[in-house]
C-alpha cells in the first residue's frame, strides 16, 4: 500500500495541523511563465539615465531574482524501491503520478534510478532520451498534465552509462547527468557511469527548480548554482547508500544544502527494501528512504520514514525571498 501524507501547506500549518482540500482536484490551466522554460525576455524599465552606477565588486555574485509567483507549489515526493524491470518500474510511475495528480501536485519527483536500481548490469538497460522508456515517462506526464522528474540510464562512450533525471511534463523538456560520481564508502560509480557537466533548471508554473542527484548533495556550489540561476526549489532525487551513520549523514546534507543556497529541498530517496520484506544487495546504493521537504531556513516541512511513501506538500516562493532579506549569505560571499 501507498501512504499518502497530505502536507499541503507545511510552512503555516505544520506537519501537525489539518490539510487543506486540494482545490478540486489538479488544474488544467498553466501560467503564461509556464510555457516557456527558458522564462519571458528582459522587461522594459523606462528611460535610461545618465548616472553612472556603482560597479559591482567581482567577489559579490548576486543570485538572480526569480520573480516566482506568490502561490505556493504542490508538489509530491514518491518514495519507492524499484527493481532491476525498467517495465515495471514504469508502472510504478504511472500509479504513483496519477494518484499525486489527483491529490493536486504539480510536481512529481521520482527516485535516482527509477528506471533500474542499483546492482542491476545498466548498460544493456541504458536507452537514449527518445528511447521508448522516457517517451512513456513523457507520456505519463502529458496524460496527468504535471512536470514529472525520474531518474534513469542513458548510454554513453566506452560502455559507460550516464546516470540521468529526466524532466518532462506541459511546456517542461529537460535532461541532467548527474555530476559528482559515488566513489565513495567501497562503491565505484565512476567505473561504469560517465559524469555530466552541465547545471540544469527547468520552469514549472513560473518557479524555477535545480536538478541534482543524490551523491551531488555533498557539493553546495552546485546547489549555489541553483540559486544564482533564480531557482526556489532544488528537487534531488537519490538511491542513498546504507551504513553506519549514513541517515544522519543524508537529513545533514539535505538541510545543509537548503540553507547554504535559502532555497526549498525536495529531496527523494528509494524507499529502504527491508522494509518491503525485498533482499538488500550488499554492496549496492539501493536506499534508505527518509525523504523529506526541507525549507529555506533549513527546517524539515514533511518527511517520510524508510518505507515506501508518497509525501504531498507545498513548496511557497515567498519564504525563499523571505529568508533570503533575513540571511543573506548569497549576497554576502566574498569567494
Amino acid at each position: 500500500m501507498i501512504h499518502i501524507q497530505d502536507w499541503t501547506n507545511p510552512g503555516r500549518h505544520g506537519p501537525g495541523a489539518a490539510p487543506r482540500r486540494p482545490g478540486g482536484g489538479r488544474r488544467t490551466r498553466r501560467s503564461g511563465a509556464a510555457r516557456s522554460a527558458r522564462g519571458a525576455p528582459g522587461e522594459a524599465h523606462g528611460p535610461r539615465r545618465s548616472v553612472r552606477r556603482r560597479r559591482a565588486r567581482p567577489w559579490r555574485r548576486r543570485a538572480r531574482r526569480s520573480h516566482t509567483p506568490r502561490t505556493p507549489m504542490r508538489i509530491a515526493l514518491s518514495q519507492l524501491t524499484t527493481g532491476p524491470d525498467p517495465a515495471r518500474n514504469l508502472a510504478a510511475v504511472r500509479e504513483r503520478t496519477r494518484r499525486a495528480a489527483d491529490a493536486g501536485a504539480r510536481l512529481v519527483v521520482f527516485p535516482e534510478a527509477t528506471m533500474a536500481s542499483f546492482g542491476t548490469r545498466l548498460a544493456p538497460l541504458a536507452e537514449p532520451l527518445d528511447g521508448p522508456w522516457a517517451e512513456e515517462v513523457r507520456r505519463i506526464a502529458a496524460e496527468a498534465s504535471v512536470t514529472v522528474v525520474a531518474g534513469m540510464f542513458t548510454p554513453a562512450a566506452d560502455g559507460k552509462v550516464t546516470n540521468t533525471l529526466l524532466a518532462t511534463g506541459p511546456g517542461v523538456e529537460a535532461a541532467y547527468d548527474k555530476i559528482h560520481l559515488f566513489d565513495a564508502f567501497g562503491f565505484t560509480e565512476s567505473a561504469t557511469v560517465a559524469a555530466g557537466s552541465k547545471v540544469v533548471t527547468v520552469l514549472v508554473d513560473g518557479v524555477r527548480v535545480g536538478l541534482a542527484t543524490c551523491y551531488d548533495v555533498r557539493f553546495p556550489e552546485l546547489f549555489r548554482a541553483h540559486a544564482d540561476a533564480g531557482c526556489a526549489l532544488t528537487v534531488l532525487p537519490a538511491s542513498w547508500g546504507a551504513g553506519p551513520g549514513k541517515r544522519e549523514q543524508w537529513e545533514l546534507l539535505v538541510r545543509a544544502r537548503a540553507l547554504d543556497a535559502t532555497l526549498w529541498v525536495a529531496a527523494v530517496g528509494q524507499a529502504d527494501p527491508a522494509a518491503s520484506g525485498l533482499p538488500v544487495p550488499p554492496k549496492a546504493p539501493t536506499g534508505i528512504g527518509h525523504s523529506a521537504l526541507v525549507a529555506p531556513d533549513g527546517t524539515v516541512r514533511a518527511r517520510l520514514d524508510e518505507a515506501p511513501g508518497l509525501l504531498i506538500a507545498e513548496v511557497d516562493p515567498a519564504e525563499v525571498e523571505s529568508v533570503r532579506r533575513q540571511i543573506p549569505v548569497l549576497a554576502n560571499r566574498r569567494l
